[in-house]
């Protein structure tokens, strides 16, 4: 993971993952992908069991995390990346297809994902480096 930022409709620069997010994209050769951002220093739950955290704790952990997993095709024509969303830590993304425009440059993948697809008008940004093999 490289970025992880949201552009708000009046055009300022947010993030729900601090400025040094950890995240992990993996796409497989049959398409299968499975996708994790998370926030650093997301406050542990003082009960230390997750079944019994505070509101507070709760909405720190679910807001400072993105994860789906699914499968993902490439539109080269398009530059879109879409991808069929099975499961997700925002459960309205379930079974839901998204698509994506992205840009490919020296082994970093960017793309956005539309205002319409967040439920607000916030578009939110993801920039991944390329692993060394």
């Amino acid at each position: 993971m490289e970025q992880a930022y949201e552009i708000r409709a009046d055009g300022t620069r947010t993030t729900n993952y601090g400025e040094h997010p950890k995240g992990l994209l993996i796409i497989d050769h049959a398409g299968r992908y499975s996708m994790q951002i998370f926030k650093v220093g997301r406050p542990p739950f003082a009960s230390n069991d997750k079944a019994r955290g505070t509101p507070e704790e709760y909405s720190a952990a679910l807001i400072g995390i993105s994860t789906h997993v699914g499968r993902v095709t490439l539109d080269r024509a398009r530059h879109q990346l879409v991808f069929d969303v099975e499961a997700a830590s925002f459960p309205n993304w379930e079974g839901k297809r998204q698509i994506r425009d992205f840009s490919y440059d020296n082994g970093l993948l960017s793309y956005a994902v539309p205002a319409s697809a967040s439920g607000s008008a916030t578009i939110a940004c993801s920039i991944w480096r390329r692993a060394a093999d």
